[in-house]
């Protein structure tokens, strides 16, 4: 096992602490795929039953993964689409895919003796960190834009033991402060690039896998910070090496339109250049310079897959028909996959009789004042408890 530089190709021991190569490239951890056991059999899925393809040795755990793949019946029909389902993240232990990451990242903490992690978050990351870190028993710091994180997720890195510290500022500007820190004080950094929570994040690709008994065609997610797709792809990758598959799945990330840096610069056919001030209603993806977009692009671009951006209403739509048609309830950013699945659809970019899987990274109950605020559901005036009653309501 090695850290590759993605850029110059630069090796590094993967026990040095090093988020970022000389060079200034992203690196990755590459395994030694000799060694991985083909545990693919559709039994007992959980994120360590592949543990011979994750690289490290302590295991901080509260059982995450084997999270259900549901085949969307409902939306099926009504979208006219021959073969779809989604991978509900939200049902891991705290409530999101970040809990992937944490599981690897926090015990690659403890083997490198550090007693102190920190992260910059808009919220699942942060409310992730801080339960892992709890596991373990060592000291969480997170930094988090003030004003700008769901409440669900703030009140999990509060009661899970977390230091809070809110930022005057956006994401970025909090990951900034983070990464100074984890150079300068010696805390370790578990934001997403920390090669080691990707190794964490690849098991979707897995488990869709082992799930399923096959590869599907596509692979629908939401970008964000960008190193879930890049994650996936990864563990993809890894997969197809190995020899366990046989063909590679189309990779689309989809991003808010008022936070979508990738999106623009791939339907622009132009550089990458980051937004400064992202705006949406779906706070987990409210990044306007994610820090993996080039693990995520060269994900995009290996796979022939593409990026594309959808509104905030088109969001909210999602949200509604993926609970009203199929009884998943997910926050706004998780429902962009669907917000994105239906535009392409629409614009014709998309064949309707491949497969696809949709990922949702975090449940609903994280961010419930979207509901309130936006769809403002009007009880009606209370009855008397009789029956009479309530048969004039029927």
């Amino acid at each position: 096992m090695i850290l590759r530089c993605i850029g110059c190709g630069r090796e590094y021991d993967p026990n040095e602490i090093r988020y970022r190569c000389e060079c200034g490239g992203l690196l990755e951890v590459i395994i030694d795929l000799g060694e991985v056991e083909n545990v693919f059999d559709g039994k007992n899925v959980t994120l360590w039953k592949y543990k011979s393809f994750i690289p490290v040795e302590k295991r901080v755990s509260l059982n995450e993964g084997g999270t259900p793949l549901y085949r969307l019946e409902n939306l099926q029909r009504e979208l006219n689409m021959r073969e779809l389902y989604v991978k509900n993240e939200g049902a891991n232990p705290t409530g999101s895919f970040k809990d992937r990451g944490m599981t690897v990242g926090v015990s690659k903490a403890l083997e490198l003796g550090m007693d102190k992690v920190i992260c910059a978050s808009t919220g699942n990351t942060s409310a992730s960190l801080a339960a892992y870190s709890a596991k373990a028993g060592i000291k969480s710091y997170v930094l988090v834009p003030s004003g700008k994180i769901a409440l669900g997720k703030l009140a999990q890195a509060i009661v899970y033991g977390a230091k809070v510290i809110p930022v005057k500022g956006n994401f970025d500007d909090a990951l900034r402060v983070v990464i100074e820190a984890s150079k300068e004080l010696g805390v370790y950094m578990l934001n997403s690039i920390n090669p080691f929570r990707l190794e964490g994040q690849k098991t979707i690709a897995f488990e869709i896998f082992d799930q399923l008994g096959f590869v599907p065609d596509n692979i629908v997610l939401p970008v964000g910070n960008a190193g879930n797709i890049s994650a996936i792809w990864k563990g993809f990758k890894e997969l197809y090496k190995a020899g366990f598959i046989e063909k590679l799945p189309r990779m689309i990330g989809v991003q808010a339109e008022g936070a979508s840096p990738l999106a623009k610069a791939w339907k622009e056919k132009r550089e990458f250049k980051p937004e400064e001030k992202p705006e949406t209603i779906a706070t987990a993806i409210r990044i306007g310079n994610p820090a993996n977009w080039k693990k995520a692009w060269r994900a995009v671009k290996e796979s022939g897959g593409l990026f594309e951006s959808v509104s905030d209403e088109e969001i909210l739509r999602a949200q509604k028909l993926l609970a009203s048609k199929e009884g998943i309830f997910v926050e706004p950013a998780s429902a962009s996959s669907l917000a994105g699945l239906i535009k392409l659809k629409e614009l014709s970019l998309i064949e309707p009789d491949e497969s696809y899987v949709l990922i949702t990274t975090g449940h609903g109950l994280k961010d419930p004042n979207v509901i309130i605020e936006n769809f403002r559901p009007k009880l009606p005036e209370p009855i008397e408890p009789s029956l009479e009653a309530f048969k004039e309501v029927l």
